[in-house]
């Protein structure tokens, strides 16, 4: 399969993962209220720091070891037999882990915990990470998306009030474990497991838990801000914020789906020793990455103030407030996957990974501890800008002389001045608006897309960029 039509699969199965809660997301705001939304938020944070433990980077090191392996049949099924039983050891620990931090530790969102239970249950049995590395996206997009289909149906029907909160979690919990389960068939006929031992098995610990490592640094500031929020200020702050940050995370997968889909890709051109076009891919990549991030900071800080309480309700107007800050976020961590997924991880760079998201980590923990306390969602807002800007600046204080920065740097300066232009005519043309409400927002948006539209396809045609124009439907491929 091509990787346009890969990323488009894994574009929708990134998306859909974290879209339909979304869709639920303005019904549950009115139902249960920030307090609600918070405890929520805060109960599924710490179940998810425990799904990550029991997957231990297997998103990044699994993908990239069965992508090494897929054209050596007996090799693959070793491969996969060996990170399966490892696996399977990891994840029968966090699963007794969990149970115990349930039964002892969890307080007020003790019920809800429980019932979030089969999130740590199915990373038993997350495959995910060895169709991806066989480039078999199409069947988790489509199977995971019927499945959250029918959990975003079961939430309308059956959470009525403050009081179901417990039912969210588990119609949410269930939804993954299927979407891990309905993904077994396709690995028919494609591999197989095979007898090892545990000690060839548990080779393939050390490599994984450093990118595990990488891995809970990135969650550290995309879940620790949630449980700090609510333990060092209030849950309805917590449901604030968590509302904001849901967006930018939806977002944000679009630009995980590129990155995934181009990890696979390009760690078989390495393979075969094709570097100069690995590096052409990362600039392309880089251009169309940047194009699309930058259009979703600007585009989002344009119109958060007025979709916030649309969206959520009207006690949800100050996580407008909070989204625009943090709709910058998308252009740290669109630059800093570029480098990661196409260049880091594919050379088995994996330090230069781990040292960047744990300088970020880092920085997000000290800023959320001093900040939080006096300054509520705002602080956590601020840890996160700083933490999500340190990566890509690390990774540059590394790379500098290996890869053109300077280049990725213009690319960078010339979409955010086309995106600073876009937003200014958003607003221009919200103050003029004679309507507000729902009508009002999508004239914004149509607006937006317009300019931003016509201003990139005035500036690729006078510079001659011929590598993104091939891209434009009805353009010949050369």
């Amino acid at each position: 399969m091509s990787t346009r039509k890969n990323a488009l699969y894994n574009v929708a199965y990134r998306v859909f993962s974290v879209l339909l809660p979304l869709v639920t997301a303005p019904y549950l705001s009115r139902t249960v209220g920030p307090e609600g939304v918070g405890l929520y938020s805060y109960a599924w944070s710490i179940s998810y720091v425990f799904v990550l433990v029991g997957m231990l980077g297997l998103e990044n090191y699994g993908v990239r070891a069965i992508a090494r392996a897929r054209d050596d049949q007996s090799a693959l099924n070793r491969t996969f037999s060996e990170i399966w039983l490892m696996q399977l050891c990891v994840a029968g620990l966090t699963l007794l882990a969990w149970l115990g931090y349930v039964a002892f530790v969890a307080d007020r969102e003790k019920l809800i915990a429980l019932h979030l239970t089969m999130m740590s249950v199915s990373c038993l049995v997350n495959l995910d990470w060895c169709l991806m590395g066989l480039d078999q996206f199409r069947p988790i997009a489509l199977k995971n998306t019927a499945v959250k289909l029918l959990a975003a149906g079961a939430v309308f029907l059956f959470v009525r009030g403050p009081e179901d909160l417990w039912v969210y979690a588990f119609v949410w919990s269930l939804a993954t474990l299927l979407g891990c389960l309905s993904c077994w068939t396709t690995l028919r006929g494609k591999v197989r497991r095979v007898p090892v031992s545990l000690r060839a098995a548990m080779k393939h610990f050390p490599p994984c838990a450093l990118l595990f490592v990488s891995v809970l640094a990135v969650n550290v500031f995309r879940t620790m801000d949630k449980v700090m929020v609510g333990a060092l200020s209030s849950m309805e702050q917590n449901g604030l914020y968590e509302n904001a940050e849901k967006i930018i995370y939806c977002l944000s997968g679009f630009i995980s789906a590129i990155g995934t889909v181009m990890l696979p890709k390009v760690s078989g051109m390495l393979k075969r020793g094709e570097t100069e076009r690995v590096r052409r891919h990362i600039d392309l990549s880089m251009q169309l990455v940047l194009c699309m991030v930058c259009a979703l900071a600007f585009g989002v800080a344009a119109v958060a103030r007025d979709f916030a309480p649309l969206f959520f309700g009207q006690s949800f107007a100050v996580s407008g407030e909070l989204m625009i800050p943090l709709a910058f976020t998308l252009i740290a961590i669109g630059f800093a996957n570029v480098i990661r997924t196409q260049w880091i991880l594919p050379n088995g760079q994996d330090t230069i990974f781990v040292k960047s998201v744990s300088v970020g980590a880092v920085i997000n923990l000290l800023s959320n501890a001093l900040l939080i306390p006096s300054m509520g969602a705002r602080g956590a807002v601020a840890g996160t800008l700083l933490a999500e800007f340190a990566v890509p600046v690390v990774q540059w204080s590394i790379l500098r002389r290996a890869l053109p920065y300077g280049r990725y740097v213009r690319h960078l300066a010339v979409y955010s001045l086309l995106g600073l232009v876009m937003l200014l005519a958003v607003r221009l043309t919200a103050r003029l608006l004679p309507f507000a409400g729902w009508a009002g927002l999508a004239f914004q948006v149509a607006v937006g897309a317009a300019v931003y539209g016509a201003l990139c396809l005035t500036m690729w045609r006078l510079t001659k960029n011929a590598a993104i124009l091939r891209l434009l439907p009805g353009r010949k491929k050369s």
